[in-house]
């Protein structure tokens, strides 16, 4: 029985993240087809929603690289930015979407904080705004720390001095904070 056991465990390893995946990516399908009614009687395959979504999303950024569609779409902005409510909800999310896979990624400076000068406990995160100067914090960065198993995180205003950057790249140190310090860093080379 210990040998079945060992095994059937061993099996759940490799297993379970594999039915996750799967399960997710088709979760993720499924939900983005019925946001999109299909455009015929009949679902032609699993995953047109997707692919209609992906396309038009290319098409929209392919568009919005010429001048014409940039000067109209900084023109749509300021007025957004004119309605109170509304202007919060757009700019944060342009700014969370902007620091994840934007020109301006924000999350690119891996760094390991000293949490007190009393003790050698550290926490790991992204530095996301080195000059603070604005609010008369010269001698502090901000810092963002990702929670483990979850997508949430906070931020910290630290002192540059308890802050080392760290050698390895921003999304192995991602998946190493977020997997609660399983997942493994590869170091860069320098």
């Amino acid at each position: 029985m210990k040998f079945f056991l060992r095994y059937f465990i061993r099996g759940l390893v490799f297993v379970i993240p594999f039915l996750i995946t799967v399960y997710v990516i088709y979760a993720t399908i499924t939900w983005i087809d019925n946001l999109i009614p299909s455009l015929f009687e009949v679902k032609w395959f699993p995953g047109e929603g997707l692919i209609l979504v992906v396309g038009s999303i290319a098409v929209v950024g392919y568009i919005g690289s010429t001048i014409l569609a940039k000067s109209l779409f900084h023109s749509l902005e300021y007025y957004i930015y004119k309605i109170p409510f509304i202007n919060l909800v757009y700019s944060s999310t342009k700014d969370i979407v902007g620091a994840i896979v934007g020109d301006g990624k924000k999350f690119n400076q891996p760094v390991m904080v000293k949490w007190s000068q009393e003790t050698e406990a550290h926490r790991i995160g992204f530095i996301t705004q080195q000059d603070l100067s604005s609010l008369h914090l010269d001698l502090m960065v901000a810092v963002y720390f990702p929670d483990s198993y979850n997508i949430s995180g906070n931020l910290f205003l630290v002192p540059k001095t308890n802050v080392t950057l760290l050698n390895a790249s921003s999304s192995d140190i991602m998946k190493f904070v977020v997997s609660g310090g399983i997942s493994g860093i590869n170091p860069i080379k320098p």
